[in-house]
């Protein structure tokens, strides 16, 4: 019996290691097989950048602060005084993408309310989930930020480390690093703000946390999630992930408190926080089957998580900016995504070069990543093309 065993185990670990060879195999030969230009890395950071983003830069550059729409960041005692909030008091923070705004809001009795809005100066990307390391995508979703995450050095000595990926972006191995809420209005996946409103957000985090709070919710939308915003994006390959995200808004909205966040079966679940787990949730809470899930991911090589990485997250065209244009079809685009990933693997296969470093230096991953980022949203935007040229 012992022998059987035995054998089946060593049967099972041979088959993980001829699954993760081949999904090596395959990682390196998209890769390879993915060559763009400098000037294809370069769009993928501009691809929406709106007139006021470079609006907000060029004044930052300039000199010419504060940006408008910013609070009078020197009477911040003040203005706490005058809403009968204390510095201290636990905090939540809310992210708009398509506005460019940052909300702080602050604990009042029982319930939430709202501080202040801050002008984001930069944000990099456009609407739509971060999906790999190297992509230059901001993330939407559900975070938080503990004491860990407060960051006094690097080139921002004042940010805060969003924790992306979180279970859920984990749990679709999305790959990335240091995705912050950071100074100098300069942004490659990040939330950049100006130096001086992110020395009021820091302040307020890291009051928050030394008088006792565990994690600070942030809460990051591509818009704000009325159900007119949310209808004009019907189209969009996103919008199921946003209906989720809409839940989560609508939570908070109705009770002006922030709910329990879990992940299950590839969505967020939001629930009231029971009395014994205290004023202020945690991280992400997981279900048993996407605890398996990742549990199988992190035995996965570098190089096969990759590979898992652009089958799960096929690269889609995404809406620029409010109001919504027109996209393809969200299931028609899947489809042509999910195919145009299977060809680009056959056509690997047939010729599995070695790549021009080690696949086990994260910055060979980062490259061969932008590589093939930059590769798949050419071909996106090429079949934009035809199926709107089709339609005239």
């Amino acid at each position: 019996m012992t022998s059987l065993r035995q054998a089946s185990r060593a049967a099972s670990l041979r088959l993980r290691s001829a699954t993760s060879w081949l999904l090596t195999r395959v990682a390196i030969a998209v890769a390879m097989a993915l060559l763009p230009t400098i000037a294809h890395a370069v769009s993928i950071e501009l691809k929406d950048v709106a007139a006021d983003r470079i609006e907000r830069q060029r004044a930052a550059a300039e000199g010419s602060l504060p940006l408008p729409g910013t609070p009078d960041l020197a009477r911040k005692s003040e203005r706490l005084e005058q809403m009968g909030l204390k510095l201290g008091s636990p905090i939540l923070i809310r992210t708009f993408k398509s506005e460019s705004e940052l909300e702080v809001w602050v604990l009042k009795g029982e319930t939430y309310v709202l501080f202040a809005t801050y002008p984001v100066c930069h944000w990099s990307g456009t609407l739509g989930p971060k999906l790999r390391e190297g992509d230059k995508q901001t993330p939407e979703g559900f975070y938080t930020v503990s004491r860990g995450q407060l960051r006094t050095f690097g080139r921002w000595p004042r940010s805060l480390h969003l924790g992306f990926p979180n279970a859920y972006d984990r749990s679709f191995a999305r790959t990335g690093s240091v995705i912050l809420i950071h100074g100098g209005c300069s942004s490659v996946g990040c939330f950049a703000m100006t130096n001086s409103v992110m020395e009021e957000v820091y302040g307020l985090a890291e009051a928050a946390i030394d008088a006792g709070q565990l994690f600070i919710p942030v809460h990051v939308f591509p818009f704000r999630m009325t159900d007119e915003n949310l209808a004009s994006q019907i189209e969009s390959p996103w919008f199921p992930f946003w209906r989720n995200l809409k839940e989560g808004f609508d939570y908070f909205e109705a009770k002006r408190r922030p709910p329990k966040v879990a992940t299950c079966d590839g969505r967020y679940t939001f629930s009231d926080i029971a009395p014994e787990e205290g004023a202020v949730p945690g991280p992400l809470a997981v279900c048993g089957a996407t605890v398996a899930a990742l549990s199988e991911l992190e035995q996965l090589s570098p190089a096969a998580l990759l590979a898992l990485s652009m089958l799960k997250n096929p690269a889609v065209e995404a809406p620029r900016s409010l109001p919504a244009h027109r996209h393809l079809h969200k299931g028609h685009q899947n489809r042509n995504a999910h195919a145009s990933a299977g060809h680009a693997a056959q056509r690997g296969t047939a010729a599995l070069s070695p790549p021009p470093c080690s696949i086990k230096r994260a910055s060979c991953r980062h490259y061969l990543a932008n590589r093939s980022n930059a590769a798949e949203l050419k071909r996106a935007a090429s079949r934009g093309r035809k199926v709107r040229e089709a339609r005239r």
